[in-house]
């Protein structure tokens, strides 16, 4: 923990695919599953791949890069789009911390308070509109009156097909991807459930930040 934040990991991938859907890319486009490259400064980074070789050269599609949570179509939604317009994604959809505009955000480099995420990851299922969490919503006296309410400030961050879009996408992450466990080894809910999976540096940390109808 530092200062009340965490690495998040791959949980930042979902912020990357919005912006993708938002720009006019769908689920079902195709990519060659290959990995990819960014040159920075005199550097040269690559992503880890994070597939198993047999995937390695197959023309695969964008929802099955995050269902996998694969760090190659991750990449390469990110040589497409850019890191300064995944920052401003991020910071439209409720994440109000500093975020570096670099390749690395593809793979999760990002230090993000989990209230932060928790609530930019709430977007998806509202439609496409951000609420911002309140701590409080009333104040009464000892006699029950009302002295005074506060309403949650919301705005559209993504549109509504965008949020369709990334539901569904995070929904496959449960049933068929990362995520599938929450169905088999470790209990079986009924109903939908959406959401990403998330592992830092070394192995460090496992997160899940997902949500459910209710």
């Amino acid at each position: 923990v530092r200062q009340g934040k965490r690495q998040v990991g791959s949980t930042f991938k979902p912020f990357l695919y919005t912006l993708a859907m938002q720009e006019g890319f769908t689920p079902c486009d195709k990519v060659v599953n290959v990995p990819q490259s960014f040159v920075i400064g005199e550097d040269v980074w690559t992503p880890k791949s994070t597939d198993k070789a047999e995937w390695i050269g197959k023309t695969v599609t964008l929802k099955w890069g995050l269902t996998k949570s694969s760090n190659n179509i991750s990449a390469y939604l990110m040589k497409q789009l850019g890191p300064e317009a995944l920052v401003n994604m991020a910071h439209t959809m409720g994440i109000k911390c500093w975020l570096s505009p670099v390749p690395s955000l593809c793979v999760g480099s990002a230090d993000i308070p989990v209230y932060e995420m928790v609530s930019a990851f709430n977007t998806f299922p509202s439609r496409g509109v951000y609420v911002e969490p309140l701590a409080v919503l009333k104040r009464e006296d000892k006699n029950g009156n009302i002295l005074s309410s506060f309403t949650s400030k919301k705005k559209e961050a993504i549109s509504e097909q965008t949020g369709y879009l990334m539901v569904n996408l995070m929904r496959n992450v449960v049933n068929r991807g990362t995520a599938a466990r929450l169905r088999s080894a470790l209990y079986t809910p009924q109903g939908d459930i959406a959401g990403k999976t998330g592992t830092t540096n070394d192995q460090s940390d496992g997160w899940f930040i997902g949500y459910t109808p209710r």
